[in-house]
């Protein structure tokens, strides 16, 4: 499949980050900034306790609590620049919702995988069942869940003589 491309906003996510903390009368500080740079620095998934350890790699100088990176990451998803996909190991990873089109997941039960697709005869399946209930839809989330193709191949036999073993 595709790899989803980033799309051009108005503002950036750090931008959108400042707009949304202002409506709640809080401020952009040094460690939130710097924990949406990093977390818009890269287009891939990852779970909370990946980003604390990136950042402590990355640092800069700038000191971040594992807390601020909760509450931080609890934000984003609120301002719609993040969003949660839930995995089948219970560890919730999070991926980019602003500046990506709107997509899919292939959610692999055995290994986790996470697959991304975008398939526009299901949006359109999902604007038509809207519409018929009256229902004015602002997106949609689908997450499949199966086995991936690695997870589904057969296990390969072993010889019968090392069965005895």
């Amino acid at each position: 499949m595709a790899e989803l491309s980033a799309i051009d906003t108005q503002i950036s996510p750090v931008e959108k980050f400042r707009e949304y903390l202002a409506t709640r009368g809080k401020r952009l500080t040094r460690e939130r900034e710097f924990i949406v740079e990093y977390v818009f620095s890269t287009h891939e998934h990852f779970d909370s306790d990946q980003l604390v350890k990136r950042l402590d790699e990355n640092n800069d100088g700038i000191s971040v609590s594992r807390a601020t990176v909760y509450r931080t990451l609890k934000q984003l998803v609120k301002a719609g620049l993040l969003r949660k996909v839930a995995r089948p190991n219970g560890r919730d990873v999070y991926e980019h919702d602003y500046g990506y089109p709107q997509h899919d997941h292939l959610v692999c039960n055995k290994c986790g995988t996470l697959i991304e697709f975008h398939n526009d005869e299901i949006s359109t399946i999902v604007e038509q069942l809207a519409a018929a209930e009256g229902f004015i839809t602002s997106s949609h989330r689908l997450e499949v869940y199966g086995l991936c193709r690695d997870c589904s191949k057969p296990q390969r036999k072993r010889h019968k003589k090392l069965e005895l073993m």
